[in-house]
Parts: structure tokens; sequence; C-alpha cells
């Protein structure tokens, strides 16, 4: 007996194709795409929407590039930093409707804060553009890291600061640190001021930049695990005036990521 020959669906060979090069990839753009599938960026942008639906890949905002979904085993607890970006994205996505300038979301490393993604793309402003992802941040120096390093833990907080501090820090100046963060904590925010003597990452750039930032961690069990930020050009606005205008949706930003990331840990 003949065994019969079954046709392939050559559309669904194609997305597998896509889907499997954005796999090995990790992050691939849609021209990388192009390049390595030959096919139209028409068609390969209707087959990366398709997978994104089907939560199989999803777009990075700072960059536009396809990422796959983080799974189960990859995304072994909630602080992983793919799951905080992916769950992140849309949230800074719907940010960037209601607030006129951009943010980053940062997470916690040994001596800095690391950007893990940034919705900057979304405006089309020179003086709008963060990141990119993977910067370092200081955290006695950036309105990201203050917000971190003020919400955290006694224990966690002692220890940052001990990696941070000079050999012969300026007499009182730690105490001056302790201070602006206790002030972090009491009105729920941070920003760049006021200026500090530590020599950390991010200083002169603080120093140059002509941004102003506000920051607000966000939360997961009532422990921060991120902040993210708004910046913008300082000549644009007085810090007490865009607080006023963004500060509430940058917080509820920060507690729907945070509620988010709770409700779908792994």
């Amino acid at each position: 007996m003949l065994e019969r020959k079954v046709k392939t669906v050559r559309a669904l060979e194609r997305g597998l194709d896509v889907l499997i090069e954005v796999q090995t990839r990790k992050a691939a753009s849609l021209h990388e795409l192009h390049l390595a599938t030959g096919l139209p960026k028409a068609t390969l942008l209707r087959m990366l929407v398709t997978l994104g639906q089907k939560g199989l890949i999803w777009q990075r905002l700072a960059d536009g590039a396809y990422l796959p979904h983080v799974d189960r085993i990859e995304r072994a607890s909630v602080t992983s930093p793919a799951h905080i970006a992916e769950v992140a994205s849309s949230h800074m996505k719907a940010l960037s409707t209601k607030v006129a300038w951009p943010s980053v979301l940062a997470a916690p490393r040994l001596d800095h804060m690391e950007i893990l993604e940034t919705n900057s793309p979304l405006f089309r402003l020179d003086s709008a553009i963060l990141g990119p992802v993977g910067v370092k941040l200081s955290y006695i120096h950036t309105a990201t890291g203050r917000a971190y390093l003020a919400a955290c833990g006694d224990t966690e907080r002692d220890s940052i600061i001990d990696r941070l501090r000079p050999a012969n820090p300026p007499e009182g100046s730690e105490a001056d640190l302790r201070l602006m963060l206790q002030q972090v904590r009491q009105r729920g925010y941070a920003t760049r001021d006021p200026l500090l003597p530590w020599p950390d990452r991010s200083k002169q750039l603080v120093l140059r930049d002509g941004r102003r930032s506000m920051a607000v961690p966000i939360l997961v069990g009532g422990a921060p695990i991120a902040t993210i930020n708004v910046t913008w050009p300082g000549r644009r606005g007085a810090d007490e005036a865009v607080v006023q205008r963004h500060l509430a949706a940058l917080k509820a930003t920060a507690r729907a990521i945070g509620a988010a990331l709770e409700a779908n840990p792994n």
C-alpha cells in the first residue's frame, strides 16, 4: 500500500521559521529578519503581529527589536529582567500617551541600576532620547537610583551604601545621603536634587545634560524590584510643575506594572 504524501502548510512553515529565527537570535530587528528569511517586510510584520498576539514574541519599545516570550523555565522568579521588561513594556507604551516626556525602567544591580526598557523611541524629540537598554545608572546621582535606594529595606540599603562609599568621604556626606533618602520615602518620589559629593557613576552626566527627572519604585509584595522615571529637559519645566502634572500617571503606571507582575509571577 502506497503511503499517501501529506502536503505541508507553507504559510505555517514560514511563520515557524520567523519564530525560530527570533528565538535563536534572542532579539532581532525587522530588517535582520528580512535578511535572514528573505520575506518581504510587510509579510514579516503580519507574521510578527500574529506571533505577538499568540504570546510567542513581544516587541521591545527601546529599539523596536522582537524578542521571544519569556517562558516559565527562563522566568524562574518575578525579578527576571526579561520578565520585568516584557510585562512593563505595554504599560510604558500607555504612559507615553499620557505624559509628554519619556521614561526608563531600571532594575538594581550590585553597585548600579541597569536600564531594562525605555519608551524613548515613541517620542520624536532629540531631547527625549534615553537609554539604551543595558546602560548603568548611579544609585545616588539619578532619580532612578534614589527611588530604589529609598524604597528598599534597611539591610539592602546599608549594603549598597557600603559598596558606594568612597575611601575618604567628606564629613557629614553619608548623613546627608541618608537624610535625602528619608525625604524621598516621605514624599513618595525621587528627583536629582540635591547634588551629593560622592564620586559615583553618572555624576558628571547629571551635572551637564540639562535634564530633570522624577522616579518611583515598582513594588511586588511590598518590596521594590525596579523603578520607573520620567525625564524632561530642564528648560521645559520646573520640577514642581512637572511633578504636579505627571506624578499621578507615573505612580499609576508603577502600580499597574507591580500588580501585573504579582498576578503573573511565572
